[in-house]
């Protein structure tokens, strides 16, 4: 008993150093990309509130487009991982040149709608004007960048399936560094850079315009050409990678490895697709309740999502741990360590519950001063707490299940849980209440719909994940095909 424990531990002992080593890289990435948003909603509000309102209008357009390609060249990790795992080195270069071809076209084709679909858009949600207008010049600014960026996603996810976390750290710092500057000279023009620097900038800088919200686009779309180039350079010179050379001879598109890609990545990517329109629409429904709400229901999803980049980087590290298992032909240790990210991303979601309890007060203090606001935010954080434990368990066990290329499922599940319990049961509270029981429980109905959306997924994910993990251990399942 006493040597089954210390083998135990042992185990999570290293599990937990592999998993950390792969998560934190990752999650400084997602903090860096995330302060790109940032810095475009501090720098345009402090030019004009026009300005700022385009911004936030067109960033809801173009943002869930992005995810919807990032979680779609998600599908590259487990691929490469599995074929590293398994010492397949010459199929890694084939597959990620087909990754290359899919973000490319995914890409092209979000251009495409962000310079053409974006007018009859504006019209459906009576977008006023004069905002519609500048939306307009930002959403065709950016759209010039979402090729590079889907081209950077596929390199990371290749690059992420090799177990080389940290790239995509500091391209993403190196796509904030030029973002912050690009925006401060394009938006502001030269009155805005001498009024900050002083009159001895030279006469050329001082007659720069400014551009508001086109100058944002600009940037933006600057900084994810940069990450791209600077991704695909590492990828050309770096020898982390080994003997998988990328850059030598293109490889044409080649339909039934495209088709496997596509197998297991699309579901990821309709996946998050769902949950970010889950909360666009929640937002859209508590608009209604008044702006207090609104502000609270901000202030609460804001500071709950900062903790929940740990998590979530968890659940792309155990992808990669997954398969890399997989391919090794370990299957019973595969679901050793599935099973060992789950209980390990489950101790960080109480970690993150008790810093919301103990910290909730003075940060929301941070974010408003006024108190009606700040005494609602604080009650939302309290069922946030029940929230980061179960979307830590439902997005870890997805990862898990991605890591055995077993993606549709996370697809139905996620369509099923979040919309038909998370959104319809959270409208029902949120306008109806419970029948005999309650009045109708406003913002906090739409929470309580949500976890409850939440702890469905995950109860139904941690069965399929018992369920394929048992059949690949015991052969009754090939992991290495989806």
């Amino acid at each position: 008993m006493s040597r089954l424990l210390a083998i135990l531990l042992d185990t999570a002992r290293q599990e937990t150093r592999l998993l950390l080593a792969l998560a934190l890289p990752i999650c400084g990435a997602q903090l860096a990309q995330a302060g790109m948003s940032v810095a475009d909603v501090m720098m345009t509000g402090r030019l004009s509130a026009t300005d700022l309102a385009a911004v936030s209008v067109g960033s809801s357009l173009w943002l869930p487009l992005m995810l919807f390609m990032t979680g779609t060249l998600m599908g590259l990790t487990p691929v490469v991982a599995q074929l590293l795992g398994g010492r397949r080195i010459a199929e890694i270069t084939p597959n990620v040149h087909q990754g290359l071809w899919v973000a490319l076209a995914l890409g092209v084709l979000a251009a495409g709608l962000l310079w053409f679909a974006v007018g009859p858009i504006f019209t459906l949600m009576d977008v006023p004007e004069a905002v519609a207008e500048r939306s307009r010049t930002y959403l065709f600014a950016v759209a010039f960048g979402m090729p590079g960026a889907a081209l950077f996603q596929a390199l990371r996810a290749f690059s992420d399936g090799m177990n080389h976390t940290r790239p995509s750290l500091w391209i993403s710092l190196a796509g904030l560094a030029v973002n912050v500057p690009s925006n401060f000279v394009l938006i502001y023009g030269g009155d805005g850079m001498t009024a900050l620097l002083g009159p001895w900038l030279p006469g050329w800088i001082q007659a720069l315009p400014a551009l508001g919200a086109l100058g944002c686009g600009i940037a933006t779309a600057l900084s994810l050409w940069t990450m791209c180039l600077t991704m695909a350079l590492y990828t050309r010179h770096s020898r982390v990678y080994g003997r998988v050379t990328l850059w030598q001879v293109p490889r044409l598109p080649h339909w039934p490895m495209i088709g496997e890609l596509l197998y297991v990545g699309l579901p990821i990517g309709v996946s998050i697709f769902v949950e970010v329109t889950l909360f666009t629409l929640i937002a859209l429904f508590i608009a209604s309740l008044g702006e207090v709400t609104v502000a609270a229901h901000q202030v609460a999803l804001n500071y709950t999502s900062i903790l929940f980049m740990l998590p979530l980087s968890l659940s792309m590290a155990l992808t990669v741990r997954v398969g890399n298992v997989l391919g090794q032909q370990r299957y019973r240790y595969a679901r050793r360590v599935a099973w060992h990210g789950i209980a390990f991303c489950l101790v960080v979601a109480l970690i993150n519950s008790l810093l919301l309890r103990f910290t909730a007060e003075p940060v929301i203090g941070l974010y408003t001063r006024n108190a009606e606001v700040a005494g609602l935010a604080l009650s939302l954080v309290l069922l946030a707490m029940i929230y980061q434990v179960s979307d830590s368990l439902q997005v870890n066990l997805a990862g898990a299940l991605r890591g055995y290329k077993d993606t549709r499922i996370i697809m139905a599940i996620t369509l099923a849980s979040y919309w038909l319990v998370g959104m319809a049961g959270g409208h029902w509270l949120g306008t109806r209440g419970v029948p005999g029981l309650t009045e109708p429980l406003g913002v906090h109905g739409y929470w309580i719909g949500l976890i409850a959306g939440l702890t469905a997924a995950a109860v139904m994910l941690g069965e399929r994940l018992r369920r394929i993990g048992k059949a690949v251990a015991y052969g009754e399942r090939d992991p290495l095909h989806s």
